[in-house]
C-alpha cells in the first residue's frame, strides 16, 4: 500500500465523517469518565490490598548499604 493509495482513503474517510452531536458527545464523554474511574478504582483497591498484605509499595523505604 503506497502513500498515494492511503492518503485517498484518509481523504475519503474525512469526508464521510460528520461532527458529533451533543448527545453523542456527552454519551462519549460519561463512558470515558466512567473507564477512567473504573481504572482509578482498581488501581486504589490494588494499593490498598498491597498496604494490607505490607508489600513492597507498602511505604517503607529500605536504605541500600554502600559498597565499600
Amino acid at each position: 500500500m503506497g502513500i498515494k493509495s492511503w492518503l485517498q482513503q484518509a481523504a475519503r474517510t474525512l469526508k464521510l465523517a460528520v461532527k458529533p452531536g451533543r448527545e453523542e458527545l456527552w454519551l462519549s464523554i460519561k463512558i470515558s469518565l466512567l473507564g477512567i474511574g473504573a481504572v482509578g478504582l482498581i488501581g486504589f483497591v490494588i494499593k490498598l490490598l498491597s498496604y494490607a498484605v505490607g508489600g513492597a509499595t507498602s511505604g517503607t523505604s529500605v536504605t541500600p548499604t554502600p559498597i565499600p
